[in-house]
């Protein structure tokens, strides 16, 4: 298995993961769990995968990533309930999944030896689509466009953090470490600290 493969079964699962615990607060049946869990688990890879223009969308090539998915939708059903707050759980899940997916994404585009901007790119879509899905399934606001909420920024920053890392060294390894460690930390201090980036806010109409 390469590094690659690797990140994004674990993108997959814990991106299952956090879809199926999203499907319990909207209540929903258990095929309601599989189909939100293999949307959001898979839901970023696809656009990357059909954006770069790859011989094949990654889990059509290998449907373990979907038996995976649908796997970690069936677990959640039954083990929900002892999430004591199911929502503190999704998020910091999101977080863990967001940090691998980015890193995922920006792995690949590089092994395709795209132009670091396109990179970037395909870092955030990868760490950023699959929880977009989740959210307007199930109805929620869309943790990506949460006023204050560092998401894409911090998708952004693992994104560009992989590229500065490529100059400095060759190893897929400590690139893929620094991606994921910066998406991470921002994202964590944004949940725990409330670290966020300036709002726009409108100004009243001059008389």
């Amino acid at each position: 298995m390469t590094l690659i493969e690797a990140l994004d079964y674990a993108a997959v699962v814990v991106f299952a993961i956090t879809g199926a615990l999203a499907a319990s607060r909207a209540q929903l049946d258990i095929v309601g769990f599989a189909f939100v869990a293999s949307l959001t688990a898979v839901g970023g890879g696809t656009m990357r995968d059909l954006l770069l223009k790859r011989d094949a969308v990654f889990w059509v090539e290998n449907t373990n990533y979907i038996f995976f998915a649908v796997l970690a939708a069936f677990v959640v059903f039954f083990a929900a309930h002892l999430f004591e707050s199911r929502l503190k759980a999704l998020m910091w899940l999101d977080a863990v999944a967001l940090a691998v997916a980015v890193s995922a994404g920006t792995g690949v585009a590089m092994e395709l030896d795209q132009l670091p901007q396109v990179v970037i790119i395909m870092g955030i879509a990868t760490g950023c689509f699959g929880g977009l899905m989740r959210d307007v399934v199930c109805n929620e606001v869309p943790l990506v466009l949460k006023q204050g909420e560092l998401y894409a920024s911090a998708a952004f920053a693992g994104a560009f953090a992989a590229v500065i890392a490529s100059f400095i060294t060759p190893s897929p390894l400590a690139i893929t470490a620094a991606c994921a460690a910066t998406t991470f930390v921002l994202r964590a201090g944004s949940l725990k600290f409330g670290w966020s980036l300036p709002v726009y806010k409108s100004r009243p109409p001059r008389a």
